[in-house]
């Protein structure tokens, strides 16, 4: 996986997602915590997204996620907002509020500065896909941790949390491509 993506490189995963999607005639919406939109950003430049792209909810807070996506309080505290348990609500919670959507993207992360220890650089994606019966949905989550660049933090926090932000949006797009290969 890209630790360093390129904005090039960014673009050409999206490009793919999207004639991926065109494909296979399907909509996506995505839930995007520490990546801040980035991934929706990515995939709205490419020409002709809007009829497979149907939206992105930034839920960058606790209490966002508990009302956009109808994350359950509890599992925001434990285990937490940057867990398995959560990315899944929260890829359920953006798909049953989208009805028009088939698929969803969902991702939560610490990237640092100061995140909890031993969680800098952990991210969850998560993936549902609706079901025939259109109200039950089959979910995978995924965890990565993004790469640790010596000294960066004391540096430059900003580029830090910039170059995370692009490698876990890279994670996002190749997950969405790898979970469309199995639609074939």
């Amino acid at each position: 996986m890209l630790s360093k993506p390129t904005d090039r490189e960014l673009t050409a995963l999206a490009r793919q997602v999207v004639d991926r999607l065109k494909l296979l005639s399907q909509r996506i919406v995505l839930a995007e915590s520490c990546t801040g939109g980035l991934v929706s950003a990515l995939l709205t430049r490419i020409p002709g997204v809007s009829e497979f792209h149907c939206g992105s909810a930034v839920v960058y807070q606790i209490a966002t996620k508990a009302e956009w996506l109808r994350v359950p309080k509890p599992l925001l505290q434990n285990p937490g907002p940057v867990s398995r348990e959560v990315a899944s609500k929260m890829v359920e919670g953006v798909l049953a509020a989208t009805p028009h959507a088939n698929i969803a993207a969902a991702v939560t992360g610490h990237l640092g500065p100061g995140s909890p220890h031993g969680q800098d650089g952990l991210v969850y994606i998560s993936f549902a896909r609706r079901l025939r019966a259109r109200r039950s949905f089959k979910v995978t989550v995924t965890r990565h941790e993004l790469a640790k660049e010596a000294g960066d933090a004391i540096k430059n926090p900003e580029r830090k949390r910039l170059r995370r932000q692009r490698s876990a949006a890279a994670h996002v797009l190749s997950q969405i491509l790898a979970e469309l290969a199995e639609t074939d």
